[in-house]
């Protein structure tokens, strides 16, 4: 159990409900920040404005998946009210507070940098990026089928990217009868690609080969859909661009050529927000054990 260990949720969307519910069945004492406009049946959890948070309590920190944009805003699903916090943040917490966060963002890095405490990036691990990339996957086929004038079957999809959400990705669309194709960098992800009956492409070969594809989904952080490229799609194609900030694709060029590009942020907290926070909840429990930050009663 967490009995009495003080955890400060700070922001968020429908997957820190999740969160909340099983820090809380594990006896943590609760500090919520940005919850107010929720109705949650617990007893004794603390609901607090930012300003009103004593932060030298804090054992644990918890930033939500997006982290905290270059402004200091965090987002707060539940709140009429911004968040928004200074570099020195993190000046009157414990020196042993732990930060965790879903990603590391410049920001948080400058926290860091002017406060050195232990911060763990939670998305960064292969636990929780492996799973999260099924809701993830689920909710790119929503969205093209949502958006798309024909069906998956049959259609041809490209997928930018082989990593743990790329991989996923793939084998969903194929699943469904879909003529999936992969461009990656490294030889062992361009043999599995075809070893799993995949079509593979390199970024050499992308320019030439794109016109063809009805959706193009990536999940490249870098700008890999560019003016050049979009210019060779087929008018009719759709984009999905599941690449945290700021993206992989040129939006406003896209928009120019009337092309439809979608970028979903926070894909899985919308499309299915419980199995989503379960992941990141059983995810945040597994790293508080290894961080040590409390003995487990049984």
């Amino acid at each position: 159990m967490l009995k009495d260990l003080k955890i400060v949720l700070i922001g968020g969307d429908a997957r820190q409900i999740e969160v909340i519910k099983t820090l809380y069945t594990l006896e943590a004492k609760l500090f919520l920040i940005g919850f107010d406009n929720i109705s949650l049946p617990f007893d004794n959890i603390t609901r607090l404005k930012l300003d009103e948070m004593d932060f030298s309590l804090a054992d644990v920190i918890l930033f939500p998946v997006p982290g905290i944009d270059i402004n200091g805003k965090i987002e707060a699903s539940y709140s009429n009210n911004e968040l928004i916090i200074s570099k020195d943040f993190l000046s009157s917490t414990k020196e042993d507070c732990l930060i965790l966060t879903g990603v590391k963002t410049p920001f948080i890095s400058e926290l860091l940098s002017v406060n050195k405490r232990k911060m763990i990036a939670l998305f960064e691990r292969d636990d929780i990026a492996i799973l999260n990339s099924i809701p993830t996957a689920e909710g790119a086929l929503m969205l093209a089928i949502q958006h798309t004038t024909r069906t998956i079957h049959g259609s041809k999809v490209l997928v930018l990217g082989f990593g743990r959400i790329g991989f996923t990705i793939a084998r969903i669309f194929s699943s469904i009868g879909a003529n999936v194709s992969v461009m990656a960098r490294k030889p062992a992800h361009l043999a599995r690609i075809i070893e799993m009956g995949y079509t593979p492409i390199t970024a050499e070969t992308l320019l030439e080969q794109v016109s063809q594809y009805d959706v193009c989904i990536n999940t490249i952080p870098s700008l890999v859909l560019n003016a050049e490229v979009i210019t060779n799609m087929n008018k009719n194609s759709l984009i999905i661009d599941l690449a945290s900030k700021p993206g992989g694709t040129d939006f406003e060029f896209a928009n120019k050529h009337h092309i439809k590009a979608l970028w979903p942020l926070g894909l899985p907290g919308k499309t299915a927000p419980q199995t989503a926070g379960e992941i990141l909840a059983h995810t945040i429990i597994e790293v508080l054990k290894d961080a040590d930050v409390y003995a487990i009663q049984k």
